[in-house]
């Protein structure tokens, strides 16, 4: 057996060995350097300490800690209540309109923290009993809550979109910037999903009733709304505007976003000893799982391009005849169907750093795909029989919410997605207007 095809060995054993449970760090660098100690020579250990040293040292990774402490910070603020009942109320006269805000308020929290799973489980929190005691269809509520929850893998200030940004080496200000346009027409498509079906089905989303309505504006209704807007508007405008206008870099903006989270909390009465303890932990834990992954998948990455993993792959496909936008093709049905299994992160150190070399190869552009990869993801997240936001929006639901509500109400969803990365693929000119729309300073 030749190296190259002991390289795509690695490959498939690291996948499967992921499949079965074991620790995702451990197994793609554990069983790279038993790869590299049975059929490569010593001397390929050299480089392994200077590219451990050069992801340690990547400014850029400063913004993933500080991002992921912004969002459980505005987790424990209570934004997220306070901007959902005003929104509803905003709604209230309409068909629908409470899952129209769960929406809203869904894209408002991913452009304030990115996680998907915070999001989730707060919107399920808050907003599933409310729904469902107004008389909303189990399935409307789950899915508008599913699909809202995890606009955070596409609307920046997206982790998904920092950590693509370091692997592709592509500027993370450019890829933010350009993830907007499609992040925005995604909270468009559902909205319009929502109006229609509830249209079609009026008892399926029921309005609420107009004394609520009336009695929420009487009492000091422009002091609510501005209160439940005006913070986290900053917010936004704060992180995302400081990047896209050139005044600071993606990790100093995430600091602003993090000192920011911070002051909103202590704001909202909410900041305790024990809460800062609580996100630091959380914060702490979720960053050494990320870079624990990262140095496992750079070992696997550098193994693997010794064994000639890379090369062999490109010359497969040279042979094969694949155009560009087939090779594409497979590499995102790959992607989605390993999101079935295994989380984002996962796939972005096992899959892109494989198959970069061959896009570039094709001479691809890599902001469209990395663009076209975060919706992707996010599609796999929410994809029944094992989508991640699922599962969690499944703990938080109450005993009456069966696992068949959630796959048939989160599949409208999904199929809006898909046509989304397909219209991507297909007109990539809103990828790129969506970057000179929105940044600014170049």
């Amino acid at each position: 057996m030749g190296i190259e095809t002991l390289a795509i060995l690695l490959f498939l054993c690291v996948f499967i060995l992921i499949l079965y449970g074991y620790p995702v760090a451990f197994t793609l660098g554990g069983l790279s350097i038993m790869y590299a100690v049975c059929f490569l020579e010593p001397s390929a250990f050299e480089a392994l300490p200077s590219r451990f040293m050069g992801v340690l040292t990547n400014y850029n990774l400063i913004a993933v800690p500080l991002f992921i402490f912004m969002g459980i910070m505005l987790e424990k603020s209570g934004l997220a209540e306070s901007l959902l009942e005003t929104m509803a109320m905003l709604f209230g006269k309409m068909r629908g309109g409470l899952a129209i805000s769960v929406v809203i308020v869904g894209a408002l929290l991913a452009a304030s923290t990115g996680i998907v799973g915070a999001t989730v489980v707060t919107m399920g929190f808050i907003s599933l009993p409310t729904m469902l005691k107004r008389g909303y269809k189990p399935e409307l509520a789950t899915g508008a809550i599913a699909a809202s929850g995890t606009l955070g893998q596409i609307i920046p200030p997206s982790v998904v979109l920092v950590l693509l940004g370091s692997i592709m080496s592509i500027n993370i200000g450019d890829l933010f910037a350009a993830a907007l346009l499609p992040g925005l027409l995604l909270v468009g498509a559902y909205i319009l999903y929502i109006a229609i079906y509830s249209a079609i089905f009026p008892s399926a989303a029921p309005r609420i009733p107009e004394a609520e309505v009336k009695q929420f504006a009487e009492k000091d209704f422009y002091k609510k709304v501005i209160n439940a807007f005006l913070l986290p508007m900053l917010l936004i405008l704060g992180v995302l505007g400081s990047i896209f206008f050139g005044w600071a870099t993606s990790t100093e903006a995430a600091a602003v976003g993090a000192m920011g989270a911070t002051l909103m909390t202590i704001g909202q009465g909410k900041f305790r000893k024990k809460t800062l303890e609580s996100v630091m932990q959380e914060t702490t834990l979720l960053t050494c799982m990320v870079f624990i992954i990262l140095l496992g998948a750079t070992t696997f990455s550098m193994v693997f391009r010794e064994m000639g993993g890379d090369l062999f792959l490109v010359r497969l496909i040279e042979e094969s005849q694949l155009s560009p936008r087939g090779f594409l093709f497979v590499v995102m049905v790959a992607m989605f169907i390993a999101g079935f299994f295994i989380d984002f992160i996962e796939i972005i150190f096992i899959f892109v750093p494989v198959v970069i070399p061959i896009f570039n190869q094709y001479d691809i552009d890599l902001l469209w795909l990395g663009i076209l990869i975060g919706v992707n993801l996010q599609t796999s997240f929410l994809t029944p029989p094992f989508g991640f936001a699922l599962f969690y929006l499944k703990g938080v639901a109450p005993p009456s919410i069966t696992t068949g509500h959630l796959y048939r109400g989160i599949l409208p969803f999904v199929v809006i997605q898909m046509l989304l990365l397909a219209l991507l693929v297909f007109y990539p000119e809103i990828i790129h207007i969506s970057k000179d729309l929105f940044q600014v300073s170049r």
